[in-house]
């Protein structure tokens, strides 16, 4: 067990893996994306999964928990509207801060409930324990992955739609 060194507010260390499977994502073009958890045994931040480069973006949010709270980076290409091939590494906070919510809306005959989080796959029902050690420990984490161009937090699938990403890249 390999520590970068402990986030002071939650105890969480950065196994040395995190940071060699983040530069072959940068710089190699290994991964086409790498998702991270948080051990709570170990007290430290691990690689939980990496995506070839031949893998989709739908592969990728495939990957993640419907339940739970990850880290995630993303190796967004794109061709620019002067058609240059770029690329945009994203690092996304899969957490739900937020509860899922139902509300009322009138209707001429009668109440109709409406689920507002229309996604089944959302990190909403996470645990709040998860939820707290993932957004305390999320900066200092992020801070020891040089070179991410963007940073979405998201909480449903909406949040971190392929079309958001082109909207932020461009």
């Amino acid at each position: 067990m390999s520590f970068r060194g402990l986030n002071a507010s939650s105890g969480m260390g950065v196994a040395d893996h995190c940071k060699a499977t983040y530069l072959e994502l940068q710089r190699k073009k290994v991964h086409r994306y790498v998702i991270f958890k948080i051990d709570e045994k170990k007290k430290e931040v691990v690689v939980e999964k990496t995506g070839g480069p031949a893998e989709s973006y739908d592969d990728f949010t495939a990957s993640l928990p419907e339940n739970d709270c990850r880290y995630a980076i993303y190796d967004f290409d794109f061709v620019t509207s002067e058609n240059c091939q770029k690329s945009k590494i994203f690092f996304i906070a899969w957490a739900n801060h937020v509860s899922m919510t139902t509300t009322a809306k009138p209707c001429p005959q009668k109440m109709e409930l409406v689920n507002q989080n229309l996604s089944t796959k959302s990190p909403s029902v996470s645990r709040i324990r998860a939820k707290m050690l993932y957004a305390t420990s999320k900066d200092r984490f992020r801070r020891e992955l040089e070179g991410i161009h963007y940073e979405i937090q998201a909480t449903d699938p909406t949040e971190m739609d392929l079309e958001v990403l082109r909207e932020r890249a461009n």
